[in-house]
């Protein structure tokens, strides 16, 4: 890649840094995404895909099989900390996960793609609402996502904590299933003098928290791994006259496997209900930012080897699946799909910081392993 065109992929990058939209709010960034597509002649280009993404068309002469390769639109509700001249101008919101970094890869891709390739189609898909888990499900929900149905998809995530440009490819479980469970405990209220007359959550979230804990401990990554974090406790209103009535407490569930996620909701729900049984408390449980495990297949792990060793980055076998969780694991249950991670560095600031900023570096590698992915797959 040309040093001009390196600055040029760059600039857009920092655009993008400059103007981070939420998940599900992601419209100005998908029209610019848009309009930057267009100027590549795709051979068909959708927008409001599963609400605000974007996917580009690629077509080669003759028929075969269709290669995705994914980007994410949304950023995070995180004041960023910087001084680059590309910050985020939005005040409690920045791109602290690299999601800039990954859509100019792919946008990179456009480009390249103007030399079309033999056979088969690329669809180049930037997906809305990632962080939260509910952007693949929309998209793949969407009657027009139909057409587009890929025999492979690819994607990536850079990776601080791994030396720059070196890549983590896993064989198997790549991300961890998760979801928030959202438990709400009614009792009654009563007066702080006589609390005797009301029923209060106090001891059954007292139990609770522990017990749920208890229920997730952590451990080795393997298919019986389970883990729960609890995030949020809280109990009455902030009042010394009143004695409590209602509680919430929510909680992260994480596991490797989809079957050992529905085994520990069934526990963590099980629990909840034997505890709140016993004080008399009503119970209502909700789930949201539902992740499914993401496992990549061993046909697209072996094209990204390929990829890996003809573009000569270093790369080695992960050691395991990652603890977060992504939602591109959605895009695995219909078709060959593979996720690796690209070092952003040993002293990179971890996704999710305030400080934390994708290295411009990165975007010609990523862009180069998945040039070479879809030329060895279509021709």
């Amino acid at each position: 890649m040309t040093p001009e065109r390196r600055a040029r992929l760059a600039a857009l990058r920092h655009e993008l840094h400059r103007c981070p939209e939420l998940s599900g709010e992601e419209a100005a960034t998908a029209a610019r995404i848009a309009e930057f597509l267009a100027q590549h002649h795709p051979d068909a280009l959708l927008t409001g895909l599963g609400g605000h993404g974007v996917a580009a068309v690629f077509a080669g002469a003759a028929a075969g099989p269709t290669v995705l390769i994914r980007a994410e639109l949304d950023a995070l509700p995180i004041e960023e900390i910087s001084d680059a001249d590309h910050r985020s101008a939005v005040p409690g919101r920045g791109h602290l996960c690299g999601h800039d970094g990954h859509m100019a890869m792919v946008a990179a891709l456009a480009e390249d793609l103007r030399e079309r390739p033999a056979c088969g189609r690329v669809v180049l898909l930037f997906q809305p609402a990632e962080e939260t888990g509910k952007g693949a499900r929309a998209v793949l929900g969407d009657p027009r996502f139909a057409v587009l149905a890929p025999d492979y998809a690819f994607a990536l995530h850079n990776t601080p904590g791994l030396p720059l440009g070196e890549v983590r490819l896993c064989r198997g479980a790549a991300n961890c299933a998760s979801r928030g469970m959202r438990v709400r405990l009614a009792g009654r209220t009563s007066h702080a003098a006589a609390p005797q007359d009301g029923i209060s959550p106090m001891q059954v979230m007292a139990r609770l928290m522990p017990g749920l804990v208890a229920l997730g401990p952590g451990g080795t990554l393997d298919e019986g791994f389970a883990q729960v974090t609890l995030t949020h406790a809280r109990l009455g209103e902030a009042t010394f006259g009143v004695a409590p009535g209602a509680g919430e407490i929510w909680a992260t569930l994480r596991t490797v496997t989809d079957a050992r996620m529905q085994a520990l909701c069934a526990a963590a729900e099980a629990l909840v209900r034997r505890e709140a049984g016993v004080e008399g408390l009503k119970v209502e449980i909700g789930y949201d930012d539902i992740f499914d495990a993401s496992t990549n297949h061993p046909e697209a792990v072996a094209a990204l080897e390929r990829a890996l060793i003809a573009e000569q980055t270093p790369w080695q076998p992960a050691d395991g699946p990652q603890r977060w969780s992504e939602d591109f694991g959605r895009f695995g249950m219909g078709a060959k799909a593979a996720m690796f991670w690209l070092g952003a560095g040993e002293g990179q600031p971890q996704l999710h910081n305030p400080d934390y900023d994708f290295p411009d570096a990165l975007i010609p590698i990523g862009a180069g392993i998945f040039r070479r992915a879809i030329r060895q797959l279509l021709g």
